[in-house]
Order: C-alpha cells, then structure tokens, then sequence
C-alpha cells in the first residue's frame, strides 16, 4: 500500500508558538516554504482557507507555477463562491500544475467564522450543501454536454464547461470531520477522508466510521484515509521532550488571559465535532501509544491539527508506521517552526517511513505470492 506525506503550503512564518515576521503573504517565504517541502521528500501541500486569509486558490497556483513535482491540496469552503464557478476555477489551476490539484472540501466547524462571509446556515445544512456542491463539481470536470441542477441549495441550467482539469476523469476530492453528518457527506463523495491525529483506538474506529457511510451510500470502494500531526523531533528522547515542553510553554505565553491565537478558534468550548474530541482525549492523559502527546492540542483549544507525536525520528516514524498498519495512507505532518522543521521530518523520518512501508510491502507480496502455491501443494498432497 502505497504512503504519501502532506505538509502545510503557509504564506509566512507565524504558527502557534510565535508572531508572523512579515506580512500575510509573503511570496519569498511561500515558495522556500514549498520548495523545501519538494527538495526534502513530500508529495503534498495543503494551502489552508480561513476567511480574513489570502486566497489559497492564487497562492497555490503562484507556487505551481515556480516548482514542477508538488502536489497541492487546496482547501475551499463551498459557501464562497458557486459550484460552477469553483469547477473552473479548479479545473484552471489543475492546467496550471500540469494536473497535480487535489482540493480539500471545508464545510466550517465554527457558526461565527462562516458568518464572517455570509454563511448562516446550520452544521447539518452546511454538511447537506457541502454534498451537493461536489456533486455538481465531479459533474462540471467531467461533462461534456450542458446539464441542469436543482437541488436544495444550488439551482442552474444548461451548464458545460470548456475548461477541463488534466487529470481524468478528474482531480481527487478530499474531505475531513468527526461527526456523523460529517462521515456521511464524505463517506459518499470523497475519495480522501481526512483525521486529526488522535490515539490509535479512536483512529481505528472512525476509520470504520467512514467505511460504513461509504457502504450505506452504496460505494464499492472506500475514500483513503489521511491523519494529521505536529511532529516535534530531536536527536535523542530527552531533548525530543525538553522541545516539547519548551512549544507547549510558547503557546501558553501567546495565549495568556484566554487570548485565542487565531480569529477562528476560541480556547475553550469548540463547536465543532473534531476539536471537542481532541479536548475529550487530552482530559483523558498527556500520552498514548508510542509518541502521541495531547498538551499542544489542550493549549489552543483543539485547533486544528493539534496532537503532538514526540521523539527521535525514529520513534516518530515508528509511531507513524503504526498509523499506516491501521490502514492510513496519508500522514500529514506540520512543525511549529514550519521551513525548519519540514527539513528535519524530511530528512530525517519520511526515509525511515519509506523504507519500511516498501519492506511491509514485499513482506505482503510475497505471502500472496506463497499462498496459491500452497494451496496446490496441499491439493496435490
């Protein structure tokens, strides 16, 4: 089974642990950011959408345009702009990287932040419309003739588009959550389904979320499923645990007297479902299984990929593989210190992960190829 690893297409230098050194956008950063990501061994980068951000849309394809392996995975919120008008904007940027787009569908977690945009819609609906809008954009990438749409949320006529993606039938569609409306919209449209990190008990279980929604929708396959980290890595243990404490101590600082650290996300009492487990779990312990650590998602509220894995490389990779052996085929990692840290995991753990998945990979091989083998013999005998 084949692994991929995400990283985090930023437009500068700010995270958790720290203020931002320039504007919200800056190009020099944005392209070594992504660079390093495309010299140091990643497949992918996700360029994230929040409502007072620049447009990931431009920043992706300004980024495509300057490096030639890169995947991207753009994150886009259905309530922004039209399906039909979004199916070409993507279908453009997919011609633009030569067919190398994905785009990750946000359905917004957060009543207040959608309403910044004009979004007033409930959860459920926005789930109910987030469907819809990848039905009509599956069917904009890959009709030829005109078609019409009436839905609850989206109404048109006569509809083709001349621009068409690169890739075909189309562009993957990925698609994350936590709750069931959630596992149902992306169990039916995904081909990617996206987790935050979260112990290995828990992971497993909304794997098999995801894989029930998919087969009540009346799906033969199932979406490839994606866990997201913060890797915090050292040479040894010791000095893997001293920098995690030290970045969990940088976050509380930035967020003193209850301060959030972003516009979207409040410390405490998160709406959406995803962030409320992420809370529940570190109420539970600091550390699961082999590296999980929760203290950094507890600092900010669950914001987002929050759960630490801690340790040497190899530990972290080890702790990774163990992920992969539940079937998870993307990891999505992301440091504090984004272009330092995306060198050191790509020097350091994705050749370890790499190295053993290939191994796993023969090992599985050659017992398929054994058993019919054996199955002759013990007929024969």
């Amino acid at each position: 089974m084949p692994v991929e690893f995400l990283g985090i297409g930023g437009t500068h230098d700010g995270s958790e642990t720290h203020a931002r050194s320039g504007g919200v956008f800056d190009k020099e950063y944005t392209l070594r950011l992504a660079r390093a990501h495309e010299d140091f061994g990643w497949d992918r980068v996700l360029f994230a959408y929040g409502s007072g951000s620049p447009d990931p849309a431009q920043a992706a394809a300004y980024v495509a345009t300057k490096l030639d392996k890169l995947q991207i995975l753009l994150a886009h919120r259905p309530n922004v702009s039209y399906p039909t008008f979004a199916a070409k904007t993507f279908a453009t940027l997919d011609q633009i990287s030569g067919g190398r787009l994905t785009v990750h569908f946000i359905t917004g977690g957060n009543d207040h932040e959608q309403q910044r945009e004009g979004d007033y819609l409930t959860k459920d609906q926005r789930y109910a419309r987030t469907r819809e809008a990848i039905q009509i954009i599956k069917k904009a990438w890959t009709s030829d003739e005109p078609f019409d749409f009436e839905g609850e949320y989206y109404r048109f006529a006569d509809f083709v588009s001349d621009v068409k993606p690169v890739q075909q039938p189309r562009p993957n569609v990925s698609f994350g959550g936590s709750s069931p409306a959630a596992y149902a919209a992306g169990g039916a449209e995904a081909d990617i389904y996206c987790l935050w990190g979260e112990p290995l008990a828990q992971t497993a279980e909304q794997i098999e979320f995801v894989k029930a929604a998919a087969a009540a929708a009346g799906r033969t396959d199932v979406p490839r499923i994606q866990v997201a980290f913060r890797p915090i890595i050292a040479p040894t243990e010791e000095l893997a645990w001293e920098k995690a404490y030290a970045t969990v101590g940088a976050i509380k600082d930035r967020t003193k007297g209850g301060r959030p650290l972003t516009r979207r996300h409040k410390l405490t009492e998160p709406e959406n479902t995803g962030s409320q487990r992420l809370l529940e779990i570190a109420s539970r312990g600091e550390r699961f299984d082999r590296a999980l650590w929760t203290p950094t998602a507890a600092a900010t509220g669950g914001a987002g990929n929050s759960n630490a894995l801690v340790g040497t490389p190899e530990t972290v990779a080890q702790a990774l593989l163990d992920y992969y052996d539940l079937g998870v085929e993307i990891l999505s990692a992301r440091g504090y210190d984004m272009l330092g840290d995306t060198i050191d995991f790509g020097r350091y753990v994705i050749p370890i992960v790499r190295e053993e998945v290939a191994k796993r990979d023969a090992e599985r091989a050659a017992k398929t190829n054994r058993a019919p083998a054996e199955d002759a013999l013990a007929v024969d005998g």
